[in-house]
């Protein structure tokens, strides 16, 4: 068990792993031409079935080195959940699986540990989002019922119904040809509508959005800074380790000296 320990912990197999995660993501990406799939679809297939051998193989020996701690790793379980698709049949109603094979190369984020700490942060940052969502929702239901009661009469197919109003709002905010195409044709009859867009392009674009960024930002310096207490606490250990080892060593040079004067 402990040789397969050292495989599985190995850092040129992971390396390994690592460049044979971008070779599927190559692969899969070439399944897409028609051309190329005409001249070298059965190599690519070829190849995508020693890959998926090869990351199965090494799921199996990660399991069997961590056993039950392996799962109590959600990368581990994400990894286990995006090869585990690929195992599937993609034949007839699972057919739809096929395309989901791609998301095996959603396994750089677990082999690069930077990709995992800006995931983590991010994942972090959802439930501070949660209320500036609803403070969103709030604002885009406002503003919602009052463009389909201010513009619903003359501009049904965009302020209609509180549907359509919120869909316009949103092409406002993404700022999708919203003056010539939303704004402008409104003010030739509601020549007010101007503060009213302004009003939510401020709200909703610029102070909501940048609240977000404020929350995920601060979400990312957290995992950040809790990454270099792992870091600083781990060579705190190391180097105490050492300096017991440097202890015995000078106990046993002076003993060697002592030794033969008795």
């Amino acid at each position: 068990m402990n040789w397969l320990r050292r495989i599985v912990e190995n850092e040129k197999i992971e390396r390994f792993i690592l460049g044979l995660i971008i070779l599927n993501a190559i692969t899969l990406g070439l399944e897409t031409s028609k051309e190329i799939m005409a001249t070298h679809g059965a190599l690519l297939h070829l190849i995508d079935q020693i890959l998926l051998g090869i990351f199965t193989a090494e799921l199996l020996a990660r399991i069997v080195v961590k056993r039950g701690a392996f799962f109590k790793d959600p990368w581990n379980v994400f990894d286990a959940f995006v090869v585990g698709i690929a195992l599937l049949p993609d034949t007839g109603s699972l057919s739809v699986l096929r395309a989901l094979r791609v998301l095996r190369v959603l396994r750089l984020i677990t082999a690069l540990p930077s990709l995992k700490r800006v995931v983590s942060g991010l994942i972090g940052a959802v439930p501070g989002m949660g209320s500036i969502m609803l403070l969103m929702a709030l604002i885009y239901y406002v503003f919602a019922v009052m463009g389909a009661k201010l513009f619903g009469a003359d501009a049904p197919e965009q302020f209609g119904t509180l549907g359509m109003s919120a869909y316009t709002l949103f092409q406002v905010m993404t700022f999708d040809d919203w003056s010539n195409g939303v704004v402008k044709p409104l003010m030739e009859k509601h020549p007010y509508a101007i503060a009213y867009f302004v009003i939510f392009i401020l709200l909703s674009a610029f102070m909501m959005l940048n609240l977000f960024i404020g929350v995920v930002v601060t979400a990312l310096d957290d995992e950040r800074a809790e990454s270099s207490k792992h870091l600083l606490h781990d060579s705190s250990e190391t180097a105490q380790i050492l300096a017991e080892l440097r202890e015995i060593r000078t106990r046993l040079d002076a003993a060697e000296k002592t030794g033969p004067s008795r």
